[in-house]
């Protein structure tokens, strides 16, 4: 929540506090509110639970505006003026909001340009998502878009290579050329990437399985890829 304060206080309605709680990081979480003018409700746990039964709440709940996703078009002129190589994420109906938030995690640790998911059949950006980012979602740029696989023509048709992830893919993850403007496709917890998207893709990789198990959750696979990215990039952390 503190980085949603630092980054995005505009996005909080209103901060919901539970009734006696005096914990430091409470307390900071009040200053940062009152400083950004968003009103601090004092509630009864009972009631905390009720705003948001599914996600632990530590005493503490910020209630966000609705979701601000960016436009694709945006995201493509701001690659298009810069030098670097884009570096993008798909998700194909991804369901589970702790892995989403997982993602979008690794995605800003990665320096992505954007996380792109799609309007339906997938989990949009909800708390549980803020919350299993730990703040990532408030600087990574998120792309809703209603159709992925003219997204993908879109991409390629601004110079983006398009990666799809699967298990039967001929090259491996290793193997593939990362070093270009691109996009990484992941498909969804149980059926990976849908028929059509695969086709889109300009090549797939998988990565090795060597045990029993079939595959690897979505965002372990997309915190494997992204880094197989930044070590072909040569990437390195900034001096500080």
């Amino acid at each position: 929540m503190i980085e949603r304060l630092r980054r995005a206080s505009q996005d909080v309605e209103n901060i919901c506090i539970a009734e006696g709680s005096t914990h430091s990081r409470i307390r900071e979480i009040i200053t940062m509110g009152e400083r950004a003018g968003i009103p601090i409700k004092h509630c009864t746990r009972r009631e905390l639970d009720r705003l948001e039964p599914s996600v632990p709440h530590q005493g503490v709940i910020a209630v966000i505006r609705s979701p601000h996703y960016t436009d694709l078009s945006s995201i493509l002129a701001k690659i298009q003026c810069s030098e670097h190589n884009a570096l993008l994420i798909m998700l194909d109906g991804v369901q589970d909001p702790r892995n989403l938030g997982a993602i979008l995690r690794t995605a800003d640790a990665a320096n992505a340009d954007a996380v792109i998911i799609p309007k339906n059949s997938a989990v949009g950006i909800t708390t549980a998502v803020h919350k299993a980012s730990a703040g990532a979602s408030a600087y990574i740029p998120i792309v809703k878009v209603t159709n992925l696989a003219r997204t993908i023509d879109a991409l390629k048709k601004a110079g983006i290579w398009v990666a799809g992830t699967t298990g039967d893919a001929p090259c491996l993850y290793t193997d593939a050329d990362f070093n270009i403007p691109l996009c990484l496709v992941l498909g969804s917890e149980g059926e990976g990437i849908r028929r059509l998207v695969k086709e889109k893709c300009d090549y797939l990789v998988h990565l090795p399985m060597l045990g029993n198990i079939e595959s690897l959750n979505v965002s372990v696979a997309a915190g494997v890829l992204l880094y197989e990215v930044l070590r072909q990039r040569g990437a390195k952390e900034p001096f500080k």
